[in-house]
């Protein structure tokens, strides 16, 4: 059984075929190519060894702890057949990026050569091989109903070391300082998901818009789900069982009800974005309607790129935004657009440098949702309205107090409040811009109205609406039908808590 981003033993269809056929040698493999990718990150490592450490914690509940090994994917499933003969391969399709797509197709060929089957298996809603989007909601529907499965036990190997886990700096990845990452591993996920169906997430709907309540409303499962420490099908079947007992409850629970249904549509939404990637896997590295190929210098202008990197554009808004992310691994999904949208308006940068940057960035970095939403707001699809996000009226109607913006600004505190998301107007700016806290590397209203223009240019050119029709057959949303919350028995056994009295 071949671990990679389903790191838990629940709902693993996988591990249970693999179960099924006999002994199980339950393998993850550190693959120094991967990391040296420029998307690979320290945080992602640290968070990544955590689950790690929990997942073989778990498979040694059930009889036969984890086996690690480090090095080419094909080099030790070579060693580990010549050792112990390999009878079949089991894991889960995955999508990912090119590196990891040329890697599976490496393993493809090594397990026909050796006459070793390969057995992938679905691990959510994404659909591989020849699909259409004609009826995919329902299909997600049905599989999201499906029980899901219980760990099965292992017979214990004997002889087989089980390896260890490198440090990041044994693996090579830079120093990456992130004091407030979330933690990894199957029991913080759990404790998550339960906080948020029957305590914190009463007020998702409202509150998930703004990076000072979003950090608390929104669900945080994004880091579990990216590598797998749940299943979606868990969380989708724990909300539906949430959303029919706040039903039951009528108006006494409506705005949570409201909330779980937000949250419910966003599960769907998860495996709709990583099936654009599925679909076009050019996705990650080629504009996806051609007629932007042109639009912006593949060159970034590096000054700019650094100072929104670093959170120093002069918008203060975007730059606590940009500072928080990088202490915590996480923010909002508002806020994620908004950043974006600023880097490849206003600052008018093409979207792969800055993709690449939030992608290390992220704790949750998921391929296939990361880089069909970085093209969605840098407006390259053709097929979405390009939003160009106002950076001072996002951090007015977001942060309204200001508390998010002094929270990590600590330099603009000579700033009174009524200018604080445009410090410039201030009347003591003299003093404090240029010296404590940099000029707006651009004039905000000028530099959208100027991105505006270009980007609509664009649209009116010939045939661009005849490959854009292509696209919105291929990649875009269907009307869902109605669902019921109707949930398994199985999805009962998650160990959801209530919040104590008091």
């Amino acid at each position: 059984m071949w671990f990679k981003r389903d790191l838990r033993v629940d709902d693993n269809a996988a591990l249970v075929a693999a179960a099924a056929r006999g002994p199980v040698l339950p393998l993850y493999v550190v693959e120094p190519g991967y990391w040296d990718l420029p998307e690979a990150s320290a945080r992602h490592w640290a968070f990544l060894s955590e689950s790690l450490r929990g997942l073989s914690e778990d498979l040694a509940r059930r009889g036969q702890s984890l086996i690690l090994r480090k090095g080419d994917i094909i080099d030790v499933l070579a060693d580990l057949n010549a050792r112990h003969g390999i009878a079949g391969l089991h894991s889960h399709e995955e999508t990912g990026g090119d590196w990891t797509f040329a890697r599976d197709r490496r393993v493809a060929g090594f397990c026909r050569a050796e006459g070793i089957a390969w057995q992938e298996h679905r691990q959510h809603g994404v659909e591989r091989g020849p699909s259409t989007r004609e009826g995919w909601a329902g299909r997600w529907d049905a599989m999201m109903r499906q029980p899901c499965s219980r760990p099965p036990d292992l017979q214990p190997l004997e002889g087989i070391a089980p390896g260890y886990l490198p440090t990041a700096a044994e693996m090579g990845l830079a120093a990456d300082p992130c004091p407030q990452r979330q933690s990894g591993g199957r029991q913080a996920a759990i404790r998550l998901l339960s906080s948020f169906l029957v305590e914190r997430g009463a007020g998702y709907r409202r509150d998930m818009s703004s990076p000072l309540s979003g950090a608390r409303a929104c669900s945080r499962l994004s880091p579990h789900l990216a590598h797998g420490t749940l299943s979606v099908r868990e969380v989708t079947q724990a909300t539906w069982a949430r959303q029919a007992e706040l039903r039951d409850k009528g108006r006494a629970a409506a705005g949570w009800w409201q909330s779980m249904q937000s949250f419910s549509g966003r599960l769907h939404w998860h495996c709709h974005f990583i099936q654009k990637l599925e679909d076009r896997p050019s996705i990650e590295t080629r504009n996806l309607h051609r007629a932007y190929d042109d639009l912006r210098p593949r060159a970034p202008d590096r000054l700019r790129l650094e100072a929104w990197c670093n959170g120093e554009t002069g918008l203060p808004f975007v730059d606590a935004c940009m500072r928080s992310l990088a202490a915590t691994g996480w923010l909002n999904f508002r806020m994620r657009a908004m950043l974006m949208s600023v880097a490849s308006y206003h600052l008018w940068l093409d979207w792969r440098a800055p993709g690449l940057h939030l992608a290390r960035s992220f704790t949750d970095f998921e391929p296939g949702i990361h880089w069909p939403q970085v093209q969605m707001q840098s407006g390259t699809t053709g097929i979405n309205t390009p939003r160009i996000y106002n950076p001072v009226k996002q951090g007015k109607d977001q942060d309204p107090e200001g508390a998010f913006v002094r929270r990590w600004l600590p330099e603009l505190d000579e700033i009174p409040d009524r200018h604080l998301q445009a410090p410039w107007l201030a009347e003591n700016a003299g003093t404090v811009l240029g010296r404590q806290y940099p000029f707006p590397v651009v004039e905000h209203l000028l530099a959208a109205r100027e991105a505006r223009q270009k980007i609509w240019a664009v649209r009116k050119r010939p045939g661009f609406r005849d490959e854009a029709a292509g696209i919105v057959a291929q990649h875009a949303s269907r009307r869902k039908p109605r669902r019921r919350a109707r949930v398994p028995s199985a999805q009962l056994s998650l160990p959801l808590e209530r919040p104590k009295a008091g």
